[in-house]
C-alpha cells in the first residue's frame, strides 16, 4: 500500500469514528485526532463572537466552542424538550436571570434565537458558574447541565469544595462533563488560531 493511501485510510478511520461516535469520545481520541480531521468533523462558526465574548468574560474560548458543539452542534435554531434554545441551549428562565444579573435590557425569548445574544448569555452563565464554584470547571459544567442545586447537593454529600466525576450522581451529567472537556481539547488543537483571543 502506498504511503499516501495509508494516510488516507487512517484519516478516514478517524473521521468515521468521529462521525459515528463523537458523543463517546474515548479518552485517547481528544489527544490523537489529527487537526485536519477535527476541522471537518467538529465545525466552528461564529468564531469572532465566541472569541470576543469569551475574552470579555474571562472564559476559555475553546471551552465555549466545546459547550456549543455539545449542546447544539452549532445548530442555531435547535430547541430542546426542556425549552432550551439555540447554540448554547439557554432556557428563557436562565436568560431572564442573566438579564437581571447583568443589568441588561428587557429580555424576550426570541432574543435567544440570535446567535450573538445566545453566545453572550451562555458564556455569561458559564462565567457565573465558574465564579460560584471558585474556578472548579467540573462543577461549573455539571451545573450548566444539571443545575446548581444538583451540584450543591453533590458537593455536600461528598463533603468537599471540589467536584470529582465520581461525585456526580447523574450518569448523563458525568458523561457531559467528560465530553465537554475532551471537546475543548479538540477545539484548542484544531481551531486554536481562530479562537486565539489575541488575534
Amino acid at each position: 500500500m502506498k504511503p499516501l493511501a495509508a494516510v488516507g485510510l487512517v484519516l478516514a478511520a478517524f473521521a468515521a469514528l468521529a462521525l459515528a461516535g463523537y458523543r463517546l469520545l474515548p479518552a485517547w481520541y481528544a489527544e490523537s485526532v489529527p487537526a485536519v480531521v477535527a476541522r471537518q468533523v467538529y465545525p466552528l462558526e461564529h468564531e469572532a463572537t465566541i472569541r470576543e465574548t469569551a475574552a470579555r468574560h474571562g472564559v476559555d474560548p475553546a471551552l465555549v466552542a466545546a459547550v456549543i458543539y455539545q449542546e447544539s452542534s452549532f445548530r442555531e435554531t435547535v430547541v430542546s424538550e426542556s425549552g432550551a434554545i439555540g447554540l448554547m441551549q439557554v432556557t428563557p428562565a436562565t436568560a431572564e436571570d442573566i438579564a437581571r444579573r447583568t443589568g441588561g435590557v428587557r429580555f424576550e425569548t426570541r432574543d435567544l434565537e440570535d446567535p450573538e445574544i445566545n453566545i453572550r448569555y451562555g458564556t455569561d452563565q458559564l462565567r457565573h458558574l465558574l465564579e460560584r464554584y471558585e474556578g472548579d470547571e467540573a462543577a461549573a459544567l455539571a451545573a450548566y447541565h444539571a443545575g446548581p442545586g444538583s451540584v450543591d447537593g453533590w458537593l455536600r454529600a461528598a463533603g468537599s469544595d471540589e467536584l470529582e466525576l465520581a461525585d456526580i450522581a447523574f450518569a448523563d451529567t458525568r458523561a457531559y462533563v467528560e465530553r465537554v472537556g475532551r471537546l475543548r481539547t479538540i477545539y484548542r488543537r484544531a481551531w486554536g488560531d481562530a479562537l486565539d483571543t489575541r488575534s
